[in-house]
């Protein structure tokens, strides 16, 4: 079956709903999932990998649904420290499937091989950035992007520790509103992970991540159904 392919466009939200463990991807009943998101995130490096059988990847029976692979770096949330390589395999053994493809900005040098398997398949994919640490600045945000877009990305996710700090809401939103002409997706994590995350699909972050099942990806995360839900309450069509 082909893939379905995913349009992003600057400015417009769309949920993505991501597993977390493996018993959520297989049990999940797909009229659930499709009334939850809009694609759903595949996470490699969270899934048992050997031995796997891929004409029977649990995944395959969500197929009707634009899907999102990453196997995230461990530098970066991701489970395993996977190294390039151990990743890039997981993506390559998916490329046929999938709709959008998510790698590191940090990633992209040591992964340009496949970056350019992705182009020659005409495939899109995301350039992510997470600290979990601390709310990066504009500054960082901003030439983390133009890495990304320069390296042929079709767009720019940025998931950064928020705290308790409410300040920082004003410039990460001033960040958001300043992507025109690129789709750029915002998030926040920790204590303000649910506020911003509705804030910031009222500003246009393009990609906005719940989990699946009964397992968050990321610190403070709303299920997809709950985020679909409060950003339809909130985001005009």
């Amino acid at each position: 079956m082909p893939r379905i392919p995913i349009d992003l466009q600057a400015g417009v939200p769309l949920i993505v709903g991501s597993f977390g463990d493996l018993e959520s991807l297989n049990s999940i009943p797909i009229h659930e999932i499709r009334e939850s998101c809009d694609l759903v995130e595949i996470r490699l490096d969270l899934l048992p990998w050997e031995p796997m059988d891929l004409e029977q990847a649990p995944w395959l029976r969500l197929m009707e649904l634009p899907l999102l692979f990453t196997a995230r770096r461990g530098s970066e949330g991701g489970a395993g420290n996977l190294d390039a390589m151990a990743r890039m395999t997981r993506l390559r053994s998916v490329i046929e499937v999938a709709s959008l493809i998510d790698i590191e900005v940090a990633s992209i040098t040591e992964m340009q091989s496949l970056i350019e398997e992705l182009a020659a398949k005409d495939l899109p994919w995301i350039g992510s950035f997470h600290n979990f640490a601390e709310a990066s600045c504009p500054d960082v945000l901003s030439a983390q992007r133009m890495l990304a877009r320069n390296a042929g990305a079709s767009g720019f996710k940025a998931a950064v520790e928020l705290g308790w700090n409410m300040d920082l809401l004003a410039p990460l939103s001033l960040f958001l509103q300043q992507a025109k002409d690129y789709p750029v997706s915002l998030m926040g994590m920790g204590p303000l992970a649910p506020v911003s995350r509705v804030l910031f699909a009222q500003l246009g972050s393009v990609l906005n991540y719940g989990y699946l099942g009964h397992t968050p990806t990321a610190p403070g995360q709303w299920s997809a159904r709950q985020l679909k839900e409060a950003i339809s309450a909130t985001v005009k069509a």
